[in-house]
């Protein structure tokens, strides 16, 4: 047993910090001292205040979610004070007329209140649905430039899939939110969910009794959904974004390729007190925009629907955009998927649209940074970003997954595309059943080639400099067009990337003739490899630059340029002589 005395971490953290100051602001100093002797926040704070982020458009899509979350969570805990989530029966007896003496919840009831007796209480209830509305947008456009740019590689991998569940929670979150006034619209939306329960094969029945508290709709399941929209989801969410930007703290920021970026430093700002004046004022335009809007666009007017009733079949209801995908799921399956096995009906026309669609794509989307580091077997770490031209596979993988949610959301509204645009809804469901399968296969097709095709145009580009339009005249006669050399800022641009070779497949044996353990293994990663990279253009080396560079002769084609142009007449005179 040691007896010998160790310093606590707070002395350990200060074990470096300078003395403070006497004079001016040493009350303040003091006080900050007295802090930090408790706590030891000095040193991490440091850390925090001189930490460097890059600077760039896309990196705002992060922000935007963030500060959408901050919104949603401030006007949602002001719609507490006044929301009863409750399904006990009232009549109704309020400022808007057309529903004065109706039977319906008390949760309806509260939420006709907060639009039209809290003053305000309008303006909150829109700038927390539109709040939601840009943090679920916001996240998926952030994990799509994630994604494309390769953000996602080592040591990333784990907030990629934190992101995932961000995505995923997200979204119940918003559905539990916009569940809860108990409105026509709300309700039917329950009777939907009650249905993708129900299609679970064996247990979905049981799971339904026991989520609605006996048959639908029961009365427990606003307060419920309450629960869960205030409390449980809602923590997650904050201790996932905090974990997320806990480890990009950890990992440092990514950054686009140029001059003096490597994946050693980070070229930008620190968060004082440039980056966090920024990021402060960026959450006022975030919080004004969403301001704007809710004061000018009307959003879930749960007035004009009236009280949720079983009875009424509502036609053209469509959930928010985010799950429209799923319905749009639901209503491309075809009807012969139920059928019955051994007493016990099987609903896959629903099952599969619901109850696996979503666990599906969202455990495809968290594999996918584990899957292509196994095909490459790159395990360094990457702090630099890619152009997704550079990586044509990866985004053709993207655009068609793109593809395949945009078939699924507009197949959502097969029915009032039937009704606008006089078609048979019949016909426009075929069709959108044919591009969900050709679709994200002939948009990757396509994506690939473009992206190919841009990555040979960057590379003539490199050997040959941009077309200035001039023509010049060698000494000896010959005219050629002269090309402007690129400089070294955009050379970089182009330049500045890995291209992995497909492996090569061996013939799965050892020296002794011995088949290897891995041998299926290794053919099946061969053959992903091939797939990912047998079509690659490799960047401009620099002996291929100097070659280039000397055949064409642009140092000339500089000095021919720099005397006069030749007019017309004195070219006619040189052609005689």
């Amino acid at each position: 047993m040691s007896t010998q005395a160790t310093a606590r971490a707070a002395d350990r953290l200060r074990a470096e910090e300078p003395t403070p100051r006497r004079g001016r602001g040493a009350r303040e100093g003091s006080v900050a001292n007295w802090f930090d002797e408790r706590t030891g926040l000095a040193g991490p704070m440091r850390y925090l205040m001189r930490k460097v982020f890059p600077d760039h458009w896309s990196f705002m899509l992060g922000e935007v979610a963030m500060y959408s979350m901050i919104v949603a969570l401030i006007s949602g805990v002001a719609l507490t004070l006044w929301f009863v989530p409750s399904q006990g029966e009232v009549h109704y007896n309020g400022p808007y007329a057309p529903l004065n003496g109706i039977l319906m919840s008390e949760a309806y009831a509260s939420t006709l209140k907060i639009s039209f007796e809290v003053p305000g209480g309008l303006l909150i209830r829109q700038v927390h649905h539109w709040a939601a509305l840009f943090f679920v947008a916001a996240v998926g456009m952030h994990m799509a430039r994630v994604f494309f740019t390769g953000a996602f590689r080592k040591p990333r991998e784990i907030n990629w899939v934190i992101g995932c569940v961000l995505l995923l929670l997200a979204m119940i979150e918003g559905f539990a939110g916009y569940s809860l006034p108990d409105d026509l619209l709300s309700g039917t939306g329950l009777r939907v969910m009650e249905g993708f329960v129900e299609s679970t094969p064996i247990l979905g029945s049981y799971v339904s009794y026991i989520m609605f508290g006996g048959a639908f709709p029961g009365d427990i399941i606003i307060p419920r959904l309450y629960m869960a929209h205030m409390l449980l989801v809602p923590a997650l969410l904050i201790g996932l974004f905090t974990a997320h930007l806990v480890l990009v703290m950890v990992h440092k920021h990514t950054q686009y390729p140029g001059p003096g970026r490597t994946n050693d430093n980070v070229v930008g700002f620190r968060v004082m007190p440039v980056y966090a004046a920024k990021a402060g004022g960026f959450f006022f335009i975030v919080f004004g925009i969403i301001s704007l809007i809710s004061g000018l666009v009307t959003i879930n007017p749960v007035w004009a629907y009236g009280p949720y009733d079983p009875s009424p079949v509502t036609a053209g209801v469509q959930p928010d955009w985010y799950m429209g995908f799923a319905d749009g799921a639901l209503r491309l399956l075809p009807g012969w998927l139920e059928f019955t096995i051994f007493r016990y009906t099987l609903s896959l026309n629903v099952a599969l649209g619901s109850i696996v669609l979503l666990p599906l794509v969202f455990t495809l989307a968290g594999a996918y940074p584990f899957l292509e580091a196994w095909v490459t077997g790159d395990k360094r770490e990457h702090h630099l970003l890619d152009r997704p031209r550079n990586r044509p596979v990866r985004t053709g993988i993207g655009i068609g997954a793109l593809i395949a949610y945009l078939v699924m959301f507009f197949a959502a509204g097969n029915d009032i595309m039937a009704i606008k645009l006089g078609l048979s809804i019949n016909d426009i469901t075929h069709v959108l059943r044919f591009l969900f399968f050709a679709g994200p296969i002939l948009g990757f097709w396509l994506t690939k080639r473009i992206c190919l095709s841009l990555q040979r145009a960057d590379r003539d580009l490199v050997l040959h400099g941009k077309e200035s339009g001039r023509i010049v005249r060698t000494a000896g006669g010959e005219f050629r067009e002269y090309h402007e050399p690129l400089d070294q800022y955009e050379m970089w641009k182009l330049v500045g990337h890995e291209s992995p070779a497909p492996l090569e497949l061996t013939d799965g044996k050892d020296s002794r003739g011995v088949a290897t353990p891995t041998a299926r293994k290794d053919k099946r990663r061969a053959a992903w490899s091939r797939f990912f990279f047998k079509d690659r253009v490799a960047p401009v080396t620099p002996a291929e630059l100097e070659s280039a560079h000397a055949h064409h002769d642009q140092a000339d084609d500089r000095a021919l340029l720099a005397g006069h142009d030749a007019t017309h007449d004195e070219i006619l005179e040189d052609a005689k002589h």
